[in-house]
């Protein structure tokens, strides 16, 4: 019989201690370590030597003897996601999802499914076939080898795999899945890292990808080992706000391809619908001249498009100011702040300011700086800025106008949805344009002759 061995897991971050202690030392959580019995199992859950795959030795090659295959991916018949994932999809790699409950996830995986016309077995440990049948009936989607499989048991899942042979095998989701070689709970760091390395031990031997949803804990990290994310090939993140409609499918980590690719879609009771062009939909439509609204040519990934910022600026009711932001980071607002009083000489620090991305986006683009900072001024001020101006720049701490990534599509994208004029750097290469005018900028000093 195996020796039971007995470690401690923090339940929140994955960090292993060799006894009890009531609080993290690595995320500071209190009352989230427990003991875990490991069982030591040498022969693997699934045994490869079972299926029709030789298992042949590998041996080391020279650099030059390795020949490159050309690449085959997989379509999903969505153009967001393959998009995303650089093509379509690798056999053999494991793909995560992560993102909030109720965001949407069990619906992507879902409607991918009936989209893409291969065999598709979907595993779900969290709903019975009724609840996927009901959800199912509102996608206005269908695939007859789309197989729905409710199970958390993993070998009883490597054995259905078997016997169905998927394209792709999607399980929903990794913390409800158990094995028996384990003695610990379900949702446990030691059942994740088992059943994960498993699967990967699984898709690597079949060719057959493998995409699984993962649970986020309250700092909205995927719960579980960061060693989770990194034996994975592929990490996307599902953002958004329950409150809208928007949803972004972010990359985060991709070995095919490029990372930080987003992908829109927008939350419809048919499902999630695409979206082709964000900029038309991003931006709000008003024949009324308001302050403290700017357009701004963002770019994330490879895809560029316009968003909207907008900007309250008050006098402070309470003692201490508010700031509050909606959609960036609220450090680097409160670094372009900073940068306002202290090169711009706007005196801010006595009032109130709140930020808000429309549509309930989140960027991370330093591009949207000037925009953040335009549309400040503009609600400070109670000077609308005109509806056909768009800025892409970056705001360096000494009140500099920086140079940004892409700034070509920028224009092309600002140019295409009929912008008069784009405020950029001066120290950007820009290739000229005869339908839009652009303004260059050096400090922010410039931008106050423009909208004041």
């Amino acid at each position: 019989m195996s020796k039971l061995k007995s470690t401690f897991y923090c339940q929140n971050c994955g960090a292993q201690y060799a006894k009890w202690q009531g609080q993290c030392n690595k995320c500071n959580s209190w009352n989230t370590i427990t003991e875990e019995f490991v069982q030591a199992s040498k022969k693997s859950l699934w045994d490869h030597t079972k299926s029709d795959l030789n298992d042949v030795q590998n041996t080391p090659k020279s650099i030059h003897e390795i020949k490159i295959k050309d690449e085959y991916r997989i379509k999903t018949n969505d153009n967001e996601f393959n998009r995303v994932l650089g093509g379509g999809i690798v056999p053999g790699s494991i793909t995560l999802l992560g993102g909030e409950p109720g965001i949407g996830k069990s619906t992507l995986f879902l409607q991918l499914s009936l989209k893409i016309k291969q065999r598709v077995l979907y595993v779900s440990g969290e709903e019975s076939e009724n609840q996927i049948k009901i959800r199912a009936n509102r996608i206005s989607y269908s695939n007859k080898d789309c197989l729905i499989y409710s199970e958390n048991k993993l070998e009883n899942i490597f054995s259905q795999a078997e016997k169905t042979r998927p394209n792709l095998l999607i399980i929903d989701s990794i913390q409800t899945l158990t094995t028996g070689s384990i003695d610990s709970m379900q949702g446990s760091i030691t059942q994740l890292k088992t059943c994960t390395a498993e699967l990967i031990n699984f898709a690597k031997r079949t060719s057959i990808p493998i995409m699984l949803i993962g649970h986020i804990n309250k700092d909205g990290n995927i719960a579980g080992p960061k060693v989770l994310e990194h034996m994975v090939d592929t990490v996307l993140q599902f953002e958004g706000d329950r409150n809208h409609l928007y949803r972004i499918l972010r990359l985060k980590k991709n070995r095919f391809g490029s990372t930080n690719e987003i992908g829109i879609y927008e939350m419809v009771t048919e499902g999630l619908k695409e979206i082709v062009n964000p900029s038309e939909i991003l931006i709000g439509k008003s024949d009324q001249k308001l302050s403290g609204t700017a357009i701004c040519a963002s770019v994330e990934g490879s895809r560029p498009f316009l968003i909207e910022v907008q900007a309250l600026v008050s006098s402070a009711v309470y003692g201490t100011p508010q700031r509050s932001s909606n959609g960036i980071n609220s450090k680097r607002l409160n670094m372009l702040l900073a940068v306002l009083e202290k090169r711009a000489g706007f005196h801010l620090g006595s009032k109130d300011i709140f930020l808000n991305i429309t549509g309930g986006l989140k960027v991370e683009d330093t591009g949207n700086d000037l925009a953040i900072i335009s549309a400040i001024m503009s609600s400070n001020n109670d000077v609308s800025i005109p509806e056909d101006y768009c800025f892409a720049a970056e705001v360096g701490l000494s009140g500099e106008i920086r140079p940004v990534r892409r700034i070509d599509q920028r224009i092309k994208e600002a140019e295409k949805l009929g912008f008069s004029k784009i405020f950029v750097s001066k120290y950007c290469d820009v290739i000229s344009s005869k339908k839009i005018e652009v303004i260059y900028l050096t400090r922010i000093e410039d931008l106050i002759d423009h909208i004041s």
